[in-house]
């Protein structure tokens, strides 16, 4: 039994959880549609709606990659790295388009749930791939608080693009 079998269950949870988290936003995107589209709501998309997909995304893969079953702790620890990576690279892409639209300003909620927060979830990540073998456990306890941040973090922003669209955009248009 590998230090990963113990952690099965776990992310079968959270993996099944941002699955259905997924298909949840496609359900309020479906609703949401046919309210007037402009040029600045396709910039606060890309700063606030795709982000929320993605980092969905990444939990899900994350959950799939601890399910792996990997002989030992170093693939998965290089998925985590990469992932990481990658999650920080479109983090900072995510703050500057936030900086650059012009549909909403940012309050520091939204600062903390849709740039910070994110980037140390996947600089947790790239944590946990350095130490990943001399600190096994520590680095297994790392990606699964790193995987469940980016699901609340999910949450957090799903309801509060739901809410803004709801509340003032589509109050807005009466």
């Amino acid at each position: 039994m590998t230090a990963l079998s113990e952690w099965q269950n776990f992310y079968v949870i959270v993996g099944s959880s941002a699955g259905a988290l997924i298909g949840l936003q496609f359900v309020v995107m479906a609703l949401i549609a046919n309210m007037p589209a402009s040029p600045d709501l396709a910039q606060g998309g890309q700063a606030f709606v795709t982000p929320t997909i993605v980092h969905f995304g990444a939990a899900l893969l994350l959950a799939g990659a601890m399910s792996a079953p990997w002989r030992g702790i170093a693939p998965a620890a290089a998925v985590w790295g990469l992932a990481g990576l990658v999650g920080v690279v479109y983090g900072v892409i995510v703050t500057v388009r936030m900086r650059r639209q012009s549909d909403y300003a940012p309050e520091v909620e939204d600062w903390i749930f849709h740039s910070v927060l994110p980037l140390a979830a996947y600089a947790g990540l790239i944590a946990a791939a350095c130490v990943g073998m001399a600190l096994q456990r520590e680095a297994l306890f790392l990606v699964a608080a790193a995987t469940l941040l980016l699901l609340f973090v999910g949450i957090h922003n799903a309801w509060d693009t739901v809410t803004y669209h709801v509340f003032v955009k589509k109050q807005g248009q009466s």
